[in-house]
């Protein structure tokens, strides 16, 4: 069975020419996630590990929100799990956030709403957001007694915005709203209110005019290279990169391509 075919309680998953789509499907709570939300992202992130007809990945919500962060119904149970079942919990939410975020191939989060706690989280797991003008950011963990240090946000949102914004978007849990957003470094684009996902999938079938291998290695290089902490270690992955993709059958034929669209034309036509 094709991700596309497969069976989700709180998403739904479509593919058409190259770009899949996982919206989260809760609009009546605001796509707030619960246990269940966090099985299915991780069961919908591994399928496309090895998914070869996926080139772009877009993830965005159902209704009015994009994810209203963990469903606060769920959370009154939170402290009567025990420290070990917490644990569990805690462990399924990160283990289905990571997967999202080693999709290998370029991931979009196309923000339509309120991104928070969680929900900021996860939009920080995509490659790149783009946002309407109703899209919205918080840390709200720590506006319910939790740390700000949840769900890679500690880790991803300095290096996106440096540490000092970072610092205190986490400590007051306040809102940031989409152009201020954009002008953060958190938006990568800040749509109209109406046209979100057509400026979304034209950024996807940019994308998607690029060959599969270079996208894969480039995503690979970018992701290690946060970590990698010298410049020499970060050229040697680049370097292996290379290599590997003159070996691969689509890189001549990229570069046919770039040299026919380059070729100057003499006609005067």
């Amino acid at each position: 069975m094709t991700l596309a075919a497969a069976r989700y309680d709180t998403l739904t998953v479509t593919s058409t020419e190259g770009i899949t789509t996982i919206t989260l499907n809760r609009p009546d709570r605001m796509n707030a996630m619960t246990a269940a939300m966090f099985t299915e992202l991780e069961d919908a992130a591994r399928a496309l590990l090895d998914d070869t007809g996926t080139r772009v990945v877009i993830l965005t919500g159902a209704g009015p929100g994009f994810c209203a962060g963990f469903d606060l119904d769920d959370a009154e149970t939170l402290v009567t799990l025990g420290a070990l079942g917490m644990l569990r919990l805690q462990e399924s939410a990160a283990r289905a956030l990571a997967a999202i975020r080693h999709i290998p191939v370029p991931v979009l989060a196309a923000v339509n709403g309120p991104a928070a706690g969680g929900g900021m989280s996860l939009s920080l797991m995509a490659d790149i957001r783009i946002g309407s003008p109703a899209a919205k950011f918080n840390a709200a963990f720590v506006r319910i007694g939790l740390s700000a240090g949840d769900l890679g946000t500690s880790w991803l949102l300095p290096r996106l915005i440096g540490p000092a914004q970072a610092a205190e978007i986490a400590y007051t849990g306040r809102i940031v709203g989409a152009q201020e957003a954009e002008r953060l470094g958190l938006l990568n684009l800040l749509t109209g209110p109406d046209d979100l996902m057509e400026q979304t999938l034209k950024m996807a079938r940019q994308i998607c005019a690029n060959s599969p291998g270079g996208l894969k290695l480039s995503k690979r290089a970018l992701q290690a290279n946060m970590e990698i902490p010298s410049f020499a270690a970060a050229l040697e992955l680049e370097n292996r990169g290379q290599a590997l993709l003159t070996r691969c059958a689509d890189m001549p034929e990229a570069l046919t391509a770039f040299r026919e669209k380059r070729r100057p034309n003499f006609t005067g036509s």
